[in-house]
């Protein structure tokens, strides 16, 4: 089944068909990408956005749409990893990010409702005492909630007011109406100050890569400071409201939100390329808490995750000028593309960003994540098998329950016949 999201209208744009010229390119039509065009534009930047397959088709279309400060327990361990300091400037990135879309959506009818937001744990209530401790010491207000509306008991949940939902393609498609897009365009080829997209030129001073996974593997090592990671959605129809939003602190817990009467229930979640609990892990759990709802729709979709916990936005690398990267939004990107976009155009205009030191992708690399990414990306290497990857040439799992050949290095899916799904692949699968 389809997202739930994709009953709305689309916003429908041509293919590129002649050689172009503009100041920046923005790579990658995802809210991100649509996001950083949108405010390149808003600050009378000339910019084109050229998209491989269609606006909103990959990854933001399975999106949950919870636009929330609130990333997991994340606060005290961005204290613990970074200082208080690092941890208030995400925590302030983040809260502007929300209060920007809060006046979008003044003039973007797109279902935004405001939305208490809980992080709630199943047996670990220090953890809850903990953050909550951290938030008020940056400056924000949370409390202490039993999350009582959940089908199950916790030991409680970090509750802080004020948090959103929307449908995510009725605000995308609005913000893309008076941009430059061109759809079906894969760029395959890029150069300082041109890139190619099938036989057609892109001349433009500056690119900002917003695929998702960034594409270009001869700078960044983002191949090194990424993994992938899948999660699954279900919608169901005559299910209880929650009331709010919900995530479990736990990396295989599971999350709600309502829209209308229908209740999504997130989880099932693995690494790419690995086995994980999928639909049947939600389908067991809505049979069991919720045994008289139906299920009106389900999909699947996946997030980049980087080495710190925090997105990779800057200069693509240290020597790489004029080219610049958007991603790993570890779960987040509803506040993290915003603050993404903001940032992006500050850069290219020359104004001043305090966030810039905290998101840049050339900070340190020695987290211990880095030795677990290695040793996935070595043993998808040396693993004899076919089909490989085109991406780096790992060896590609088959993932049974979405009939996909996945890669567990870095996150590339394809499908039976070897259609490419995912990047950071860019090519299809050979499958002869």
């Amino acid at each position: 089944m389809d997202s739930l999201w994709d009953g709305v209208e689309r916003v429908i744009f041509p293919e590129l068909k002649e050689d172009v010229e503009t100041d920046v390119l923005v790579i990658g039509g995802g809210i991100a990408g649509l996001l950083c065009a949108y405010k390149l534009m808003e600050a009378g930047v000339d910019c084109v956005l050229v998209e491989a397959h269609r606006i909103c088709g990959g990854v933001t279309g399975g999106t949950t749409a919870k636009i929330t400060v609130q990333h997991g327990l994340i606060y005290d361990k961005l204290i613990k990893r970074f200082g208080i300091d690092k941890a208030r400037l995400y925590l302030e990135a983040q809260t502007r990010a929300a209060e920007e879309y809060s006046i979008l959506c003044r003039d973007i009818p797109c279902d935004y409702e405001r939305k208490n937001s809980y992080v709630y744990s199943k047996d670990d209530r220090r953890s809850i005492e903990n953050e909550i401790r951290a938030i008020k010491a940056l400056g924000a207000e949370a409390e202490y909630s039993r999350a009582e509306k959940l089908p199950f008991p916790t030991e409680g949940a970090v509750m802080m007011e004020g948090q959103a939902q929307f449908h995510p393609l009725k605000f995308l498609y609005a913000v893309a109406k008076g941009l430059n897009i061109y759809e079906n365009t894969m760029v395959t080829g890029m150069k300082p100050g041109k890139a190619t997209a099938g036989e057609h030129t892109i001349t433009c001073k500056r690119a900002v890569v917003a695929t998702h996974f960034p594409i270009f593997n001869k700078h960044g090592g983002y191949f090194l400071k990424m993994y992938q990671h899948r999660s699954y959605v279900l919608a169901l129809k005559n299910a209880a409201d929650v009331g709010g939003i919900y995530v479990d602190e736990a990396d295989k817990g599971m999350s709600f939100r309502n829209f209308g009467d229908i209740l999504l229930v997130g989880g099932g979640d693995h690494r790419t390329g690995k086995s994980g609990g999928n639909w049947r892990e939600l389908e067991a759990f809505a049979e069991k808490y919720y045994s008289g709802a139906s299920i009106a729709g389900r999909w699947a979709s996946q997030d980049c995750m980087t080495l710190d916990g925090v997105p990779y936005v800057g200069r693509y690398s240290k020597n790489t000028d004029g080219l610049y990267a958007v991603t790993g939004f570890n779960k987040w990107g509803m506040t993290n593309a915003m603050s993404a976009a903001s940032l992006i155009t500050d850069l290219l205009t020359g104004r001043k960003n305090r966030f810039a030191d905290l998101f840049e992708p050339s900070r340190s690399i020695l987290h211990p994540q880095l030795a677990i990414n290695a040793i996935e990306s070595a043993a998808g290497f040396l693993t004899p098998t076919v089909p490989r990857c085109p991406h780096l040439g790992c060896a590609l799992k088959y993932n049974r329950d979405e009939r996909s050949w996945d890669c567990p290095c870095h996150g590339s899916r394809f499908t039976e016949d070897g259609r490419l799904i995912d990047d950071p692949a860019t090519d299809d699968l050979k499958t002869e």
